[in-house]
């Protein structure tokens, strides 16, 4: 009960701040997903800092009012203090507390007052919480958010507002909270900033039952000291799932997507979910082009990868770019070609599995990617090729063809593709899931969802190796290269035939019923023939 009231009280939060945003001009503008999350992430680490300290410090933690016991500190304390603390944790000096700043609000230029000191938080906390560009520059915590309001004169009293927000709820009882609230609540919170299916490169929220299917199958077993990758992150779902799975302590994300927006929100979720230590590792640029996580002059390799990448996406202002020797054998299997039409058409997702496969490392690397189900029979082209490479390499682990309108911001169908590269047996577990869930409405569009019931039995089935009709088979690479490479799951199913006893006297029936209707359609065909010859022998030419 009192984890719902923790996400009641959360989510009523982030309806204030949205609240006042709406207030003064912002409601639904391009800034207001910049507000509401730098203003959230403020309050978390303001809050955090709290908690932290006093679980370091045990007067403070008896003390009536923290804030006002450690104002007595030397500033020689308060620096030890602050050393003491976990390296991921965000270190605030005194007058970057929430209460110092609700303490000032009478201060002429409140709204610069507050501007500075977001800046200054993200300055001194830089080393650990900015997100790198492809090519080194460091994306800081905060913007000015003041300046997102356009008349100048209501930028105190705006800034006013948010504080008075922030002090009537605390985060410290959630600190104690694990996964499956914050992931809640980080869902909640970008959900109104996530209409356009993700911009240039990733959706940013994959569905939960997706994320956790996978998660589940490639960490069927305990590991440490890992690491994740995904190349087209967007808000970091699949990564954030994955993690959970192994331990949060246990592996190190890495990542890479085009999308500003995507890049922030990915950090957003690592803070709230105990993966500060990966935040360095986060990368903001366009992996097809320029992959940024090496090992001296070579691509990085991953224990595993998540991703669902674009599917199609106009490339073609660099795709000559990506044809180059060093490419050769990333993009082994070639690179699609630009349409004559419909350019924003082009098949990017099949660069994504080609790099996934690059960068899978060599003995056990494990990926799980999210695909169109149309390349898991297509008989031609890339898809072909990539396919055959996967079974010749013996690296694949099965795959999953998912319920239509699983994403309900496309139509196209999907499927999971599972690579194992420790699979060199063989047991290959093809599903066939498409008519599990029901269907719902969202906004204009159709979706379905999985029970969590429905969710099990795909991990369980999938983990277990099981052969249910209709739903599931074993296969090996053999019968995949007899069966053209398919990894359709339907394509290897048993076909089924029916048989009755009947007496004799029954067969002759039959037999006699079907000869009957025979003579019926015979007769009914040689009518009309000679209908038709009547006809076209009436016909004249005028």
């Amino acid at each position: 009960m009192m984890t719902q009231d923790f996400t009641q009280q959360t989510k009523d939060l982030i309806d204030n701040l949205k609240g006042v945003c709406t207030s003064y001009g912002l409601g639904n503008d391009g800034n207001e997903f910049k507000i509401i999350t730098q203003v959230f992430l403020y309050k978390f680490m303001n809050d955090k800092f709290g908690y932290e300290v006093k679980e370091l410090e045990p007067k403070l933690r008896s003390s009536e009012n923290w804030e006002q016991e450690i104002v007595k500190y030397s500033d020689d304390q308060y620096e030890m203090l602050l050393l003491r603390m976990n390296p991921d944790s965000a270190k605030l000096k005194r007058e970057h507390y929430l209460s110092y700043l609700y303490n000032k609000q009478a201060s002429e230029e409140f709204a610069k007052l507050f501007d500075d000191t977001l800046r200054d938080i993200a300055f001194f906390n830089k080393d650990i919480f900015s997100v790198k560009t492809g090519t080194g520059a460091k994306i800081t915590l905060f913007d000015e958010l003041s300046n997102y309001i356009t008349d100048s004169s209501q930028r105190d009293n705006f800034c006013r507002a948010i504080i008075n927000q922030l002090v009537n709820f605390s985060f410290e009882k959630t600190f104690n909270q694990k996964f499956d609230f914050f992931s809640t609540i980080f869902e909640y919170l970008i959900k109104d900033y996530n209409k356009d299916g993700g911009g240039k490169y990733a959706e940013y929220y994959t569905p939960h039952a997706v994320a956790k299917i996978m998660a589940s199958i490639l960490v069927d077993q305990p590991v440490s000291n890992v690491t994740c990758y995904d190349p087209s992150a967007g808000s970091g779902t699949l990564l954030m799932n994955l993690a959970h799975a192994i331990g949060e302590d246990r592996c190190t994300i890495y990542s890479q997507d085009i999308s500003q927006k995507s890049s922030s929100m990915l950090r957003l979720n690592l803070i709230l979910n105990n993966l500060v230590h990966s935040i360095q590792n986060i990368i903001q640029g366009n992996t097809m082009i320029s992959p940024y996580h090496k090992e001296g002059d070579k691509l990085m390799t991953f224990d595993y990868i998540v991703s669902n990448p674009p599917f199609k996406l106009d490339f073609s202002d660099y795709k000559n770019d990506l044809d180059t020797k060093q490419n050769h054998d990333r993009f082994f299997a070639g690179i699609p070609n630009v349409p004559k039409k419909d350019k924003d058409k082009m098949s990017i997702y099949l660069l994504f599995i080609q790099h996934i496969m690059f960068s899978l490392s060599s003995s056990k690397g494990k990926a799980a990617i999210v695909v169109p189900t149309g390349f898991i029979t297509a008989q031609s082209g890339i898809e072909k090729k990539i396919r055959e490479k996967i079974v010749e390499q013996k690296m694949l682990r099965g795959v999953i063809s998912m319920p239509s309108n699983i994403f309900a911001t496309t139509g196209t169908n999907v499927s999971v593709l599972f690579l194992d590269r420790g699979n060199t047996k063989g047991d290959i577990v093809l599903m066939d899931a498409s008519r599990l869930g029901i269907t719902v409405k969202e906004g204009k569009n159709q979706k379905t969802l999985l029970s969590p019931v429905e969710e099990d039995s795909i991990i369980n089935t999938f983990n277990n190796y099981e052969v249910v009709e209709d739903f599931s088979v074993v296969v090996s690479y053999e019968q995949i290269k007899e069966k053209n490479y398919s990894f359709s799951a339907g394509q290897y199913f048993d076909i089924k035939m029916d048989y009755i006893d009947i007496t004799s006297v029954e067969f002759e029936n039959k037999v006699s019923e079907i000869k009957k209707k025979l003579n019926g359609y015979f007769s009914e065909s040689t009518s009309l023939d000679t209908e038709i010859l009547k006809q076209l022998e009436g016909l004249k030419y005028d």
